[in-house]
């Protein structure tokens, strides 16, 4: 468990630097994107290591049904990740759809973990999303143009299909089906 909250505390800490320090920030020039993203490998190498490491300590029992929940919430979740990518028609409406991506995928995976490390890990990381709206939300935001509309949104929602069979599968490959759990 020492693991994965040490690698949340760096996705934190990488993730909130540029704003919480923004002169330390900018004082490193184009490096400071090279430490950030090294120190987000990091914090991902932690978070995986010490949450497949920390033992099955049950919290609470997710309720039957909930995988068609995950797996619904998941694909709302791709799909918003693809939004700022694509530039379909929520793109110049929504300010955070990759944050909001994130939320959704936090609570969609407590729905079906009841565990302590899951709570830990996907806790922590819904709540940086929103910390991060928040303190973002703190400098004025503008608008983008609008982007390609129904075919931003036609290419996301191809692209959210394929990457949602590709996590699928992964899950799969490692042993967690998230087509065979609390489906009762």
């Amino acid at each position: 468990m020492t693991l994965l909250i040490l690698g949340l505390l760096l996705w934190w800490a990488a993730h909130l630097f540029k704003r919480a320090a923004p002169g330390a920030r900018a004082n490193l020039g184009e490096r400071g994107k090279g430490y950030v993203a090294i120190a987000l490998g990091g914090a991902l190498v932690l978070m995986v290591i010490g949450y497949r490491g920390a033992g099955h300590v049950p919290v609470y029992t997710p309720l039957p049904g909930m995988g068609h929940a995950n797996n619904t919430l998941m694909l709302i979740s791709v799909f918003l990740f693809g939004v700022g990518g694509t530039k379909g028609t929520l793109y110049p409406r929504m300010r955070h759809p990759m944050l909001w991506g994130t939320v959704i995928w936090a609570f969609a995976h407590l729905l079906v973990n009841g565990d302590l490390a899951s709570l830990v890990l996907f806790g922590g990381i819904g709540i940086w999303a929103l910390v991060e709206m928040a303190v973002i939300n703190r400098t004025p935001w503008q608008r983008p143009a609008a982007g390609r509309g129904i075919k931003g949104d036609a290419m996301n929602l191809v692209g959210t299909l394929v990457l949602f069979g590709l996590i699928a599968a992964i899950h799969i490959w490692l042993g967690h089906n998230p087509f065979l759990g609390t489906y009762g």
